[in-house]
């Protein structure tokens, strides 16, 4: 099945991939290696802001690393030209978790984008992944995600 029509199948339409907020480019291709800058939680709305341990749950910080995967994966089809069925896998992740000192549930947070990836890609979207705190994020967001890919 492709990419296309499992996101289609599960509701799931990509945002528009966001221009780059300073200078920096979105994403980078070395062979078939895309590297894809943080990506920040956010709706088509809004920031997604807050802090893990102070004013959000964990339930509400993977639901802001999940807003950062479909961003990710917006940014991985604007790479491949809007053919995102060039995608043939996640190869990493590292996940920034805007977080008090005492927070320790990093991992459960990133699990928000990490579980939306093998939810859309299947084994594809199973990926190796680091998940660490953040004392503060761009913009006062809670969650902040760069990813490895391999393309086509």
């Amino acid at each position: 099945m492709s990419i296309e029509k499992r996101l289609s199948d599960l509701g799931i339409t990509l945002p528009d991939a966001s221009a780059p907020a300073a200078n920096y480019v979105p994403f980078v291709q070395v062979g078939n290696t895309l590297y894809v800058s943080g990506q920040i939680s956010r709706t088509d709305d809004a920031l997604i802001l807050g802090v893990l341990g102070d004013d959000m749950s964990v339930e509400d910080g993977a639901a802001a690393a999940r807003t950062c995967g479909l961003q990710l994966l917006a940014q991985v089809k604007a790479a491949c030209g809007g053919d995102i069925n060039r995608l043939k896998r996640v190869v990493k992740l590292t996940g920034f978790v805007n977080s008090t000192k005492e927070f320790t549930d990093q991992p459960k947070v990133i699990n928000g984008c990490s579980d939306f990836l093998v939810e859309a890609l299947g084994d594809a979207g199973r990926h190796a992944r680091s998940a660490v705190s953040a004392g503060a994020l761009p913009l006062g967001v809670a969650v902040e995600i760069e990813g490895i890919f391999e393309i086509s």
